[in-house]
């Protein structure tokens, strides 16, 4: 796999450009191209027999995938055999749909890969295991008691966001619509997306309004967030948590998003302690709206840990640290190398 890439970066040095997308199947053809028994990750699925979305994607995803197609004919195409404009389609919406994120203890992005294995485990909002990565392996570890016979369910995307929004995301990457008992009753809704108590109760169409304002802005700041400056970033953060917060309780998921994109902007500029201020207020409604059992609180613990341990805030750190290895724990496996790393961490910053 080096060798394919370092002949074709070699080949355009600054030109060399391919998305991670066109990346991963470069090498997914390489390595078929080679591989002479089904892989560690296809014991019970090939890559080749993977879903494929290609008749239900929209224009706006085709235009993509031409676009991801014609770079890995300009990019690789004298290094590797490619099958025709079809099969590429098809491979590469095989990818999109199959697909894994693989994130640091952080949840930095690192990079995607596919594990046609896992690939086979439906979703539910409601999941019952979850995976996490060790070096080039994908571990799928239980996150609550199961009884045999009981189906392993993960989940695709992000908990936090209210049954509509998770659907609306469903439908847009995975082309299906949830009907796990969660999507079914809504239950949680009402605590997402509470609203500020007032002696005069907030009118639904105020509220619905206020929601219509909030998914805008969310759009518009992952559409902005690599053209405006940090200082810019920060400030579109603030006026819109000003203008939510006239309606919405902080513990409001689309105030706690805003809020989380704040404190990354404040990492980025590296402010410690606006990261520490605006990370604080999350982490308490975090461990509320979120699994038992969740890489998005482990993360924030991990973050607040490490931050308040470099401003030498030391219990408060050791104590963050101390909640992110409890979850790690259940969701990595108490010897994988994160947790031994968070443990040396914990002791060597100890009084």
């Amino acid at each position: 796999m080096h060798k394919l890439e370092c002949s074709a970066m070699t080949a355009f040095g600054e030109n060399w450009c391919p998305s991670e997308m066109t990346r991963l199947v470069a090498r997914i053809l390489a390595k078929k191209k080679t591989q002479k028994e089904r892989s560690a990750s296809e014991k019970i699925l090939l890559i080749g027999e993977m879903q494929s979305h290609v008749e239900d994607e929209d224009n706006e995803k085709r235009e993509m995938q031409e676009g991801d197609v014609a770079a890995l004919h300009r990019f690789y195409s004298k290094h590797l055999d490619l099958p025709d404009h079809k099969d590429l389609l098809t491979l590469f919406s095989q990818v999109a749909c199959n697909g894994f994120t693989i994130e640091d203890d952080e949840l930095s992005h690192m990079g995607t890969a596919v594990y046609p294995d896992v690939a086979l485990i439906n979703h539910s909002c409601l999941p019952s295991v979850i995976v996490t990565y060790n070096g080039t392996t994908a571990d799928v570890r239980a996150v609550r008691d199961m009884k045999p016979g009981d189906e392993v369910l993960i989940s695709y995307i992000d908990l936090l966001y209210p049954t509509d929004d998770r659907n609306n995301r469903l439908r847009e990457s995975y082309y299906f619509t949830c009907d796990c008992q969660e999507c079914k009753t809504k239950s949680k809704d009402k605590v997402k997306l509470r609203v500020r108590k007032r002696s005069e109760p907030i009118e639904p169409e105020v509220v619905n309004n206020m929601v219509r304002y909030a998914r805008k802005t969310i759009r518009e700041f992952r559409f902005l967030k690599n053209m405006k400056t940090p200082s810019e970033l920060l400030e579109m953060c603030e006026q819109s948590l000003e203008e939510m917060g006239a309606v919405f309780d902080d513990s409001n998921v689309y105030m706690l998003h805003m809020m989380y994109q704040a404190m990354g902007v404040c990492l980025y500029m590296e402010d410690p302690v606006g990261a520490i201020r605006y990370g604080e207020k999350v982490i308490g409604s975090y461990s509320k709206l979120y699994p038992a059992h969740s890489l998005n609180v482990s993360s924030m613990y991990l973050k607040l840990g490490r931050l308040n341990m470099g401003l030498e805030k030391n219990s408060l750190g050791i104590s963050a640290l101390k909640k992110a290895i409890a979850i790690m724990e259940v969701t990595h496996g108490k010897n994988h190398f994160y947790l031994k790393e968070l443990r040396k961490e914990a002791k060597l910053t100890k009084n």
